[in-house]
C-alpha cells in the first residue's frame, strides 16, 4: 500500500467514527426525555399511612411541596422529545453530507503522477 492509500483508509475511517460519534451523541441526549416518568407520592398530608418512619406530628403541617402547583414541562415551555430527535437526526444527516462532500473534494484535487496517469 502506497502512502496515499493508507492516508485514504484512514481518512475514511475517522468519517465513519465521527458519524458514529455523532449518532451516539444525539441518541444520548434524547435518550433521558424518554425515559423520564412521574414518580408516585411515597408520603406526605394525603397519605394515610408513611412509607418510612416519620417522627410525631409529620401530618400536622403540609410539605412545601404540596403547596405550589406542580408544572408539567410540555403546558409551561420546553420542546417535545420528538423535536429534539428530528433535530439531532437532522444534524447527523448534515455533518455526514457535509463530511462526504469535502472527502470527495480533497481526493478530486490530489495530483495525479505520469506513471498513475
Amino acid at each position: 500500500m502506497t502512502r496515499i492509500h493508507v492516508i485514504r483508509a484512514i481518512r475514511r475511517m475517522a468519517c465513519t467514527l465521527a458519524g458514529l460519534a455523532g449518532a451516539l451523541l444525539a441518541l444520548s441526549a434524547t435518550s433521558p426525555a424518554a425515559y423520564a416518568y412521574r414518580m408516585p407520592p411515597t408520603g406526605g398530608a394525603g397519605a394515610t399511612t408513611p412509607a418510612t418512619p416519620q417522627p410525631p406530628g409529620w401530618n400536622k403541617h403540609p410539605p412545601v411541596s404540596a403547596l405550589h402547583a406542580t408544572a408539567h414541562t410540555v403546558v409551561t415551555a420546553g420542546m417535545p422529545g420528538w423535536q429534539i430527535a428530528l433535530i439531532a437526526i437532522a444534524s447527523a444527516v448534515l455533518a455526514a453530507a457535509v463530511a462526504v462532500t469535502v472527502d470527495r473534494i480533497l481526493t478530486a484535487r490530489q495530483r495525479v503522477n505520469a506513471r498513475a496517469a
